[in-house]
């Protein structure tokens, strides 16, 4: 079990998606994103398995949740700089957390 001072620590922000690419070198099919997380934050890159839910076109311009605290972590010759949250459905089936209606980026989820 987490404290509350443990889970306080996290930091999940909304940001907007600004590009995506595809990944091919990636052992499991995925994109690379580039998401703006607003003034304080700034621009961070990610890589996400998202493929099978989400075209390209589909995630340009969309918010996300994101935790943005955790260590950088490199996936071939990609660095990933955020971890993107989604549910985890059945063969990797992931549903993207988002705000219900557009808010500012960068702001806290809590």
């Amino acid at each position: 079990m987490l404290t509350w001072e443990e889970f306080e620590k996290t930091e999940m922000r909304v940001g907007t998606i600004t590009e995506v690419n595809d990944f091919p070198e990636a052992r499991k099919p995925a994109y690379q994103l580039v998401i703006d997380f607003g003034e304080t934050i700034g621009i961070r890159k990610s890589s996400a398995q998202i493929t099978k839910r989400y075209t390209k076109e589909q995630l340009t311009g969309r918010q996300i949740v994101a935790v943005v605290n955790f260590p950088k972590k490199q996936i071939g010759k990609f660095m990933s700089e955020c971890l993107v949250l989604g549910a985890m459905g059945p063969d990797n089936d992931i549903v993207l957390l988002a705000p219900d209606f557009k808010v500012e980026n960068g702001l806290r989820i809590g």
